[in-house]
């Protein structure tokens, strides 16, 4: 069993936290009233206290460590998924309820002994996804497409000379001659598709 410590530094002692009718929280190890969050943050340093109830003197650590999981939940990092949810509500009542408890907490331990594990497991999975020179490379590669489709489209983009057939570096403005050549092409092409429509029909 791992070993606890307090916010002081000593291990092996567990701090007991007072609950009392107006609902405050009292650390009676620092003398001090806590809040949930405070609780929560005892939690992720391994402190590990106890909640009882000041009149009662009732063990009333877990419903105080649910008020926590809730309000965690409504801060907008959601850890746990709708499903799971429905189906621990399921468990309630049910004979296999009196397992699940152990099964979670089973699993949990392993998973937090797996924790660095898991972490460098992650950072390695997600490193060099997307970084900035990849981003920056697919940008160009993007452009160049669309600057050749571009190309494609301009019957003027690429002149040919027809001694060195090689691309003219800085092609002339088209002339009116040049464009009633390409107005009576593309006449004559839609007048091929027309009379195909209408041998087809």
């Amino acid at each position: 069993m791992a070993e606890h410590a307090t916010a002081s530094g000593d291990k092996g002692i567990v701090i007991n936290i007072k609950k009392y009718a107006n609902r405050r929280l009292y650390n009676t190890a620092t003398s001090k009233y806590v809040t949930l969050e405070d609780l929560a943050a005892m939690v992720r340093k391994n402190v590990d206290f106890t909640v009882t109830d000041a009149k009662t003197n009732k063990d009333i650590t877990r419903s105080v460590l649910t008020q926590i999981i809730v309000e965690q939940e409504g801060k907008g990092q959601s850890l746990l998924p709708i499903k799971f949810l429905r189906q621990v509500i399921g468990f309630y009542g049910d004979t296999l309820g009196g397992v699940l408890p152990r099964y979670l907490e089973q699993s949990m331990d392993s998973f937090s002994q797996n924790e660095t594990q898991m972490r460098d497991m992650m950072q390695n999975a997600f490193k060099g996804v997307y970084p900035m020179q990849r981003i920056e490379e697919m940008g160009k590669q993007n452009l160049a497409l669309f600057e050749n489709a571009i190309k494609m489209f301009d019957p003027f983009a690429n002149q040919v000379k027809p001694d060195t057939n090689q691309s003219v570096s800085a092609a002339p403005p088209p002339s009116a001659d040049n464009l009633d050549t390409l107005k009576s092409q593309l006449d004559a092409m839609q007048a091929r598709l027309d009379k195909l429509a209408k041998d087809r029909s």
